[in-house]
């Protein structure tokens, strides 16, 4: 395969940020091509410097060139200005390692992270050459995959994509890659499809059809025997198995996030209702302390980096997470000292030994998610964390020298009344003056994001807030602020808000209308300066659909939902039944210190649910103030389930 750099690098002195496009970081492979060898391209549908971190690309991008049978490289989706050159220049889509074209490799494989990058995923198609409709691609056209947490409801690609990857990725990529090599000779397209459907936690949107009934969706039917009727998520039991990545890309430019990032554990059991990351990725796995301690040594010694990020969905309720974050920090063999930063912080985990080892090196930003304005909204959404652990958490880092502490929240979500909007002011104003007692001038910036339901939550059903009612709730709470010296007030576009929800809970007709927003010129829609929502609204128009009945109405309890033929590992029931807990404003708790609640994601892995004791340490219990950040609590046990 020829290179394309002769013709790439000329374009270079023309755009802004070349550095994106040459490749050659430190961790980076150059694989040798050829026969018996799967050819991957790792596709992330935003610029480099957004997707070069994605810990889910770099973990696959060493295990695949790390098999005999498989190679990979990368790609990302070139600005405005690179691809205008390319276009002028017939350059098609090219890989950073050894930039050869999209079109030459086996398997184009997106990450989707989010759905607003979509219109990226077709432009990069269009760019690589392919046709950007999988039934008019040629057999001997590479196959499009996709994974990530956006594949959970693939329906509005799913007229693009030929299997989505549902849940993590680690194993279930060799598996493909199998099927791909022993298809020589090669099989038809209509085939590898086929036997792709036969692998779990893949689904093959071909093999199903959607059903209308007075333009509404009432079915997705498999139409092949190689498809299951229900799609379930790939799950790795044992993060202990797989150490990855072992040695990180180093950019050459700056990115976000750059620094060191080491995945500490996957799931949660916190249960809060808004937020699909905590429900698609049960059950709970930790990393092994003393496999976190090697990977950040290692990873330390490798990049050069002096920081380093310990990863999760909620860090701090990491078991023992002082002694490991005392540990990155005394360990002598890092030369100089390294700050550690906990991306993921839950307040009622937060404590002030916490904020004294990590502010021991260097202060690294400190944000908090309390989600909700009053506690009557935090039990809403089972986010449940009163006042007094809000106040204790951020006593704790004002008194440990910190000076700007970011509080977020949402917007629009169910219930939420006039006085909840309000009660994000009256949080915001009493942290600033805990923060004067130890600091003449401070900061807390309070930032709000319009609330959008997503897939296999029990907020599924919801009907989103309007673009106008957000903007109402954000002039409201924009006023309560004004007052208030050293409170900022930050809030995200609600247009944006509205067209993520049309991709993210839209059935198979929404392929038209991204589409459409694509053909139009809407690409990098998850950048504010290139969004709009006009192009959104007139797609819809123009496949007779709306903002109303795609985002805005609520669903019924029997309503045939874009995603119920797919399963993260969670009853429907379940779900059902906590959406109503939540509109009764009834809150549960952490099921670490209950019963099993059987959402089935412990069940549904064959695991058992196992409360090691009946309630946590003294000290109370969620939303009381409760310190998890001791070595001593007593977590769940997952053991295998009996038989018979």
């Amino acid at each position: 395969m020829e290179s394309l750099w002769p013709r790439i690098e000329p374009l270079l002195d023309g755009v802004a940020k070349p550095a994106r496009y040459i490749g050659g970081e430190q961790g980076a492979r150059r694989p040798v091509h050829g026969q018996g060898r799967v050819s991957w391209l790792l596709c992330y549908p935003d610029t480099y410097e957004i997707g070069l971190p994605n810990q889910g690309l770099q973990i696959l991008y060493e295990l695949l060139n790390d098999r005999p049978d498989a190679l990979a490289e990368r790609t990302y989706a070139p600005w405005v200005d690179m691809e205008a050159a390319m276009r002028a220049a017939g350059i098609p889509l090219f890989s950073v390692e050894g930039h050869l074209p999209a079109g030459s490799f086996d398997v184009l494989a997106f990450n989707l992270s989010a759905e607003l990058v979509y219109t990226n995923v077709l432009n990069l198609l269009d760019l690589a050459g392919l046709p950007v409709r999988s039934a008019d691609r040629r057999p001997a056209q590479p196959l499009v995959l996709a994974g990530g947490h956006c594949a959970f409801n693939p329906e509005p690609l799913a007229d693009f994509v030929d299997a989505f990857v549902l849940g993590d990725g680690e194993e279930v990529v060799g598996e493909i890659t199998e099927v791909l090599a022993a298809a020589d000779p090669p099989a038809g397209r209509a085939e590898v499809l086929r036997r792709l459907a036969g692998i779990e936690g893949v689904y093959v949107p071909s093999l199903y059809r959607p059903r209308y009934e007075a333009g509404r969706l009432v079915a997705t039917e498999p139409i092949d025997d190689a498809a299951p009727d229900r799609v379930g998520k790939r799950t790795v039991a044992d993060l202990a198995d797989w150490p990855y990545p072992r040695r990180p890309l180093v950019p050459l430019t700056e990115v976000v996030h750059d620094r060191l990032n080491v995945e500490v554990f996957r799931g949660c059991t916190r249960g809060c209702r808004f937020c699909q990351a905590g429900m698609i990725t049960r059950p709970v796995r930790e990393r092994p302390a003393e496999q976190v301690d090697r990977m950040v040594r290692e990873g330390l010694e490798w990049t050069g980096y002096d920081e380093v990020a310990l990863t999760s969905l909620s860090t701090a309720d990491f078991s023992g997470i002082e002694d490991t974050v005392r540990r990155v920090i005394e360990d002598p063999r890092h030369g100089e000292r390294v700050s550690v930063s906990l991306p993921s912080l839950r307040v009622d985990a937060f404590t002030v030994g916490t904020a004294a080892q990590i502010q021991r090196v260097r202060r690294t930003g400190l944000t908090f998610a309390p989600e909700g304005g009053t506690w009557r909204m935090r039990q809403v959404i089972n986010k449940l964390i009163r006042e007094e652990d809000l106040y204790r958490a951020v006593d704790a880092a004002f008194g440990q020298g910190w000076r700007r502490v970011k509080l977020y929240f949402l917007l629009g979500l169910p219930t939420e009344r006039d006085e909840d909007v309000l009660g994000i002011a009256e949080l915001g104003a009493r942290c600033v003056a805990i923060g004067r007692r130890y600091h003449s001038s401070v900061t807390v910036v309070a930032s709000v994001g319009g609330f959008v339901p997503k897939p296999h939550t029990p907020f599924q059903w919801f009907g989103q807030d309007t673009v106008a009612e957000l903007r109402r709730k954000v002039h409201l709470l924009k006023d309560a602020g004004r007052g208030t010296r050293g409170l900022t007030i930050r809030w995200h576009d609600p247009e944006a808000s509205a067209a993520e929800g049309i991709a993210s809970r839209g059935d198979r007709r929404i392929g038209a209308v991204v589409e459409r927003v694509w053909r139009a010129g809407g690409t990098f829609q998850e950048w504010s300066e290139r969004f709009d929502l006009a192009l959104w609204e007139e797609a819809l128009a123009a496949e007779g659909l709306s903002l109303e009945e795609t985002v805005h109405r609520h669903r019924a309890e029997d309503e045939v939902l874009p995603w119920d033929h797919l399963s993260a590992g969670l009853h429907r029931d379940f779900l059902w039944d906590d959406w109503q807990d939540a509109l009764a404003g009834s809150g549960v708790e952490d099921c670490r210190w209950t019963p099993c609640y059987d959402c089935g994601a412990c069940t549904g892995f064959g695991l058992e649910h196992v409360v090691a004791s009946p309630t946590p340490p003294a000290g109370g219990s969620q939303g009381t103030g409760q310190d998890l950040s001791t070595g001593g609590r007593v977590p769940v046990e997952l053991v295998p389930a009996r038989r018979g």
